[in-house]
């Protein structure tokens, strides 16, 4: 179906008909990927679906109704890991989707949800569905979204502000990606933007891709918040790419296992113009030198679990600096002893099993914004750049 006829939006504009703000809900999924985006008018924009098993689409349900989203208007499907997508068929049982997003059809071989794409073309046949390319519009209540990388390939045309030299590419060191799965850097990234406020998301988007994205020139420009890409994990988040957009605040929707590599807190750290990092979890791999305080922190694991983590440190000879690891006894890739859940959040596996709380963010035409912690109820108001 054509872009423009299949982005008419209406049925959604009734919810939230004061809102003033674009609103950004980061919803914890363990490691999983799920956002909300309500835009001023009430229209309601979800990007991916978590994990399946029903826990992550109960936290979706929680931000949908705390949001007072009644119907999703727009569903993106950046790309069809299971920690993405695997959420669909128990959500769509929940609440009507009107309009599918995504890059195509899968380019792998092996669905990591078997059957998911018959599935997935049974759901959007039954509604509208759009395949999307760099550079097409979402029409989404008042907010300019664009699409800047989808099938793996990346936006030309520079956004306003963007087309600037960025002096990030000179250090960037390409890596070995024919490992990498290759739905990945097939995910469709977009920004939003609402006045002077813009605020980007590419899904998975990987190292290599940004570089090509980003290099020689900065097609985006600045943005306001970048939520992470790829759960904060290093095999994303290259310095061409943060340092290029040189973001206010970061948000890391990580688990307490997947996410907060120390190379990607270290980007962070010190990216130009950088005022805070935001987690959706305590980090395990950043330790106390790269975590955040716990303001900012939205999960945060039993003390006596941290504790078991944080008196476990060995300092791997002629490595980088000591990072907290699980202590002996502990199964790889799992939790510490006498510590339920953990794992890397896909397919449902682990976690904590209490209250799951997301980062909210409000955001003015006129570029300030206010991010809160959900847990603890802390917010922080930020002044347009």
């Amino acid at each position: 179906m054509a872009l423009a006829g299949a982005l008419v939006s209406g049925a959604g504009i009734a919810q939230s008909q004061s809102a003033k703000t674009l609103d950004m809900y980061v919803i914890d999924t363990e490691g999983g990927h799920a956002v909300l985006y309500v835009s001023p008018s009430g229209e309601s924009m979800l990007e991916d679906t978590g994990n399946p098993g029903g826990r992550d689409t109960d936290r979706i349900m929680a931000v949908l109704d705390a949001a007072g989203v009644k119907q999703i208007d727009h569903l993106i499907l950046t790309h069809y890991h299971v920690d993405h997508v695997g959420g669909l068929a128990e959500l769509a049982k929940r609440i009507p989707i009107k309009h599918f997003i995504d890059h195509g059809p899968t380019v792998e071989a092996r669905e990591q949800v078997p059957g998911f794409q018959k599935m997935y073309a049974e759901m959007y046949a039954a509604a509208r569905h759009t395949v999307v390319k760099p550079g097409d519009k979402i029409p989404f209540g008042g907010v300019d979204v664009t699409v800047v990388t989808a099938a793996g390939q990346v936006l030309k045309t520079p956004l306003p502000g963007g087309g600037q030299p960025n002096p990030a590419c000179a250090g960037f060191t390409p890596r070995d990606e024919s490992r990498v799965d290759p739905e990945n850097p097939q995910s469709v990234g977009v920004v939003y933007t609402l006045g002077k406020f813009r605020t980007i998301n590419l899904g998975d988007f990987t190292w290599n891709k940004e570089q090509e994205l980003m290099c020689p020139s900065n097609p985006i420009g600045k943005v306001s918040v970048y939520l992470t890409s790829h759960h904060g994990i290093d095999q994303s988040g290259s310095a061409a790419l943060v340092h290029g957009l040189a973001p206010e605040v970061a948000i890391m929707h990580n688990s307490t296992r997947k996410g907060g590599a120390i190379q990607t807190m270290q980007i962070l750290h010190t990216s130009p113009g950088l005022e805070d990092i935001w987690q959706i979890h305590w980090a395990y791999a950043a330790g106390l030198e790269q975590n955040s305080p716990g303001l900012f922190i939205a999960n945060i694991e039993d003390p006596a679990a941290v504790a078991a983590v944080l008196t476990n440190v060995r300092p791997p000879a002629g490595g980088p600096p000591a990072q907290a690891v699980p202590p002996p006894g502990a199964a790889p890739g799992g939790p510490p002893p006498g510590m339920p859940g953990g794992g890397f959040g896909g397919g449902g596996r682990g976690g904590h099993t209490g209250p799951a709380f997301w980062i909210k963010v409000s955001a003015h035409a006129d570029g300030s914004f206010t991010v809160t912690n959900t847990r603890n109820n802390f917010s922080k108001t930020y002044s347009a750049r």
